[in-house]
């Protein structure tokens, strides 16, 4: 990660991300926030340079970005950003925490976010600008969407297929070989036995549609 990268915004998810950067010895040309008041504040000693319009006055071929928006639920705003801003040419930094253990033939997509403590296991294939939250545990041949984001301390086990916008809560369970359709929440503690449809959010032990 030679050039040096742009974070945007200044909330908690942006914090760990600067963490993971400054850990792994990256560049950091500022944050950006589009709350006027963050101005002149910083992340972990990072400064907050302005607001969304500041990234125009880098070109994009001489930063990268990340993506410092998190989500508790369907990761709408997360996507519109990442979309927005690889519409204007920019491109995404993926960010891999020290501590995370990624197997020799992981496939990380451009943006993703893998966080400290991770465990993603032989054969994954993770989708662009999606999130491998804090000791996520994600075994052999699993495919992960893109925008999706596993949330801490969830369980995947070998052969699950996450699809594309999914959000996957706090500490669920995924058996083997389940799949989830586009779109999904698996709720918090959840544990999913049976395959998931797209655009529904399922809770509960085992988990059980509870909207759609």
């Amino acid at each position: 990660m030679s050039a040096p990268v742009l974070i945007l915004g200044a909330g908690g998810h942006a914090k760990v991300l600067v963490e993971a950067l400054l850990a792994d010895g990256a560049l950091m040309a500022g944050v950006v926030d589009a709350d006027p008041g963050r101005l002149g504040q910083s992340v972990l000693g990072v400064p907050v340079i302005g607001d969304d319009r500041v990234v125009e006055d880098f070109p994009c071929d001489t930063v990268r970005l990340v993506n410092g928006i998190g989500s508790v639920g369907l990761p709408n705003l997360r996507t519109s950003i990442f979309e927005r801003f690889s519409e204007c040419g920019y491109r995404f930094a993926t960010v891999v925490h020290p501590s995370a253990v990624v197997a020799s033939d992981v496939e990380l997509g451009e943006g993703v976010q893998v966080m400290a403590g991770v465990v993603l296991q032989p054969s994954c294939r993770i989708g662009r600008n999606a999130i491998i939250n804090t000791r996520a545990s994600v075994d052999h041949d699993c495919t992960i969407g893109d925008h999706t984001h596993i949330a801490p301390g969830v369980t995947v086990s070998g052969g699950v297929t996450i699809g594309s916008g999914c959000h996957v809560g706090t500490g669920a369970t995924l058996i083997q070989g389940v799949r989830v359709g586009d779109g999904s929440v698996i709720g918090a503690g959840a544990v999913v036995t049976k395959d998931v449809a797209a655009g529904v959010t399922v809770v509960g032990v085992p988990a059980k549609v509870v909207m759609r």
